[in-house]
């Protein structure tokens, strides 16, 4: 019985003494409105993420940024139209990025929060309080 208490003493030492290794949020994500999925890679020391493809570019391969508030941008195409800039931290938190949303043509501030190794939070905010939190699943 003593040696089953040290045995498990030990084990839960050593998980609280060795730091938890934080999940990767590089990869491709599936939002969840309109279809979307979202590929975050490194830019440099940030993350950043490019639209791959949404319920638009598969009805329209040649659909645009239509709602851009910038009338110049309007043109660009909403395939690989980068949505996430800047986003610096880690390891499961990362802020100061932001948020571009084709939908509402809007740019937001905005954090990433990895929940478990396939999921993770994005946070858009015009400002606090006045935010919106969509949960991203990975799919690669």
């Amino acid at each position: 019985m003593k040696i089953k208490v040290l045995l498990a003493a030990s084990a839960l030492i050593g998980a609280l003494a060795s730091p938890a290794l934080a999940a990767d949020p590089t990869g491709l994500w599936q939002t969840p409105t309109n279809g979307g999925q979202v590929r975050i890679s490194r830019c440099g020391q940030a993350l950043c993420g490019t639209l791959i493809t949404s319920s638009h570019i598969r009805s329209d391969a040649n659909a645009r940024d239509e709602n851009n508030k910038n009338a110049s941008l309007r043109s660009r195409p909403l395939r690989n139209l980068p949505m996430l800039t800047g986003f610096t931290g880690g390891p499961t938190e990362w802020r100061g990025g932001s948020v571009y949303n084709p939908a509402d043509g809007g740019t937001y501030r905005g954090t990433i929060t990895m929940t478990n190794d396939n999921t993770l939070r994005l946070r858009g905010c015009i400002v606090a309080p006045l935010c919106k939190t969509q949960t991203w699943t990975r799919v690669q």
